[in-house]
């Protein structure tokens, strides 16, 4: 391993980081994170700091989940790598198969296609809605709608069905056939409705306004987060996500529940649908899925999907799609520890309980510091502070303000993640209230700062 210098000599040199201006990186050389343990982390000068981002949002069990790390070791021994393209399998993603089922049979999941992240499992569940379309005689169905603000990951097809311009403009024209409705955004929205039940209504009924005007008969899907994560942490009302399963249901289209971030614990609930009572179509699940120690994804799909393609007798049934990494053996005893251990400390529980400490925590911030705007969260483990310069106007506070509550946190000890004018809160799942109250105290200074 090189010594400290290299590392600091070499940082953002040789590498483009992602979501980033290369020559930001250059100008402000990343954080150099070389150690972690628990829910801490360590940088390049040996300060550690709570984690906050929980990684990128998938971290859940912290840095130093022991069976997590001992189920990679020994696969590594036995089976390193095979594929399961068509004629081979292997004993660790079966296993997980069957975990899976058993895990999502609530929310009527039954079946898992492996892939290597959540930005491959979106695209998997695209392709697939249009696919189980064509093999129902309804081929016309090539179209797709989702939310603004809502974010989906980078490949092309999930970039299409993104709902925010930062992650599409500069690579337009995208995927055709992707439409958006306003997002149930009770901070900004086009509605200037603040009451979340009546701006669920609203766009539940742009919604309906949308399929209409494009024809029920051409639409593929509805994507969805079941709380929108990267565009600013927006938990719409508990009416919201029911009203879109029954609007889909009565038009024929699919939902996809993109629970990339929710599913595994993060809202409370073992699955961002189950937490608003909803059983989806296809549900897109990445990220905790290891606790971050492996690339590794699954779309879950549900009994009477997975029987049109299993019942199907034309060939045109055939999945001409999967990645090399789909079900790799390391990536598939990863996630079965990590279920196991999800669910032996029962980290719903302590999210929903520290969710709610954490929420308290950060309105009373917004009570002693006028740059915020707004506070969003209370589902679980995930929160939003929006900052302004201008309460009345809502208007963003300036980058460089964002970049000093930024460096203050960090300095006092807790690491956040910037998306825009938001600070994004989604620590490890396995956080104890004395955390929640440093994380709480760090951001006070932060904020002081700015």
């Amino acid at each position: 391993m090189k010594d400290d210098n290299f590392l600091k000599e070499n940082n953002a040199r040789h590498m483009w980081h992602p979501m980033t201006h290369p020559a930001d990186s250059l100008a402000n050389p990343p954080k150099i994170i070389t150690g972690g343990k628990g829910v801490r982390i360590v940088d390049v000068d040996g300060a550690e700091t709570i984690d906050a981002v929980g990684g990128l949002w998938n971290v859940n069990l912290g840095y130093s989940c022991a069976p997590v790390k001992e189920a990679i070791a020994m696969q590594l021994e036995q089976l390193p790598y095979y594929s399961t393209f068509r004629g081979t399998s292997n004993d660790a993603v079966i296993e997980l198969s069957y975990m899976l089922r058993e895990f999502f049979e609530p929310d009527g999941l039954s079946r898992a296609f492996f892939t290597s992240g959540g930005s491959d499992g979106i695209e998997i569940a695209l392709r697939l809605a249009r696919q189980f379309h064509k093999l129902t005689g309804n081929a016309g169905r090539t179209k797709y709608l989702s939310l603004k603000k809502g974010y989906h990951g980078t490949h092309t097809g999930g970039a299409s069905v993104n709902g925010n311009s930062n992650f599409r403009v500069q690579y337009e024209p995208l995927l055709p056939g992707c439409f958006h409705i306003p997002a149930p955004y009770t901070y900004r929205n086009p509605f200037n409705e603040t009451d979340p039940e009546k701006l669920a209504q609203l766009c539940l009924a742009a919604l309906e306004d949308e399929i209409n005007f494009q024809g029920a008969e051409t639409i593929a899907a509805f994507i969805m987060e079941p709380v929108l994560g990267a565009g600013g942490v927006i938990p719409p009302h508990a009416s919201f996500m029911p009203g879109v399963r029954e609007i889909c249901d009565r038009n024929g289209i699919l939902l996809i529940a993109d629970e990339v971030i929710t599913a595994y614990g993060r809202t409370g609930s073992w699955s961002g649908c189950r937490h608003w009572g909803v059983k989806p179509d296809f549900a897109v699940t990445a990220k905790a899925i290891t606790n971050g120690y492996f690339p590794f994804g699954a779309v879950m799909i549900a009994e009477h999907v997975a029987e049109t393609f299993e019942n199907d007798k034309t060939g045109k049934g055939n999945i001409a799609s999967g990645y090399t990494y789909s079900g790799h053996p390391v990536g598939a005893a990863a996630a079965i520890a990590c279920l196991n251990e999800t669910q032996r400390l029962r980290v719903n529980e302590n999210a929903a309980a520290r969710g709610a400490q954490m929420m308290a925590g950060l309105q009373k911030l917004a009570e002693k510091h006028e740059i915020i705007g707004d506070v969003r969260g209370g589902e679980g483990l995930m929160n939003a502070i929006e900052l302004v310069s201008d309460r009345a106007t809502k208007k963003p506070l300036e980058p460089a303000r964002i970049k000093a509550v930024f460096n203050g946190t960090h300095a006092a000890g807790v690491m956040v993640r910037v998306s825009g004018p938001n600070l994004i809160l989604s620590p490890p799942l396995v956080v104890t209230m004395q955390d929640v109250a440093d994380i709480h105290s760090a951001l006070d200074a932060g904020l002081s700062a700015a």
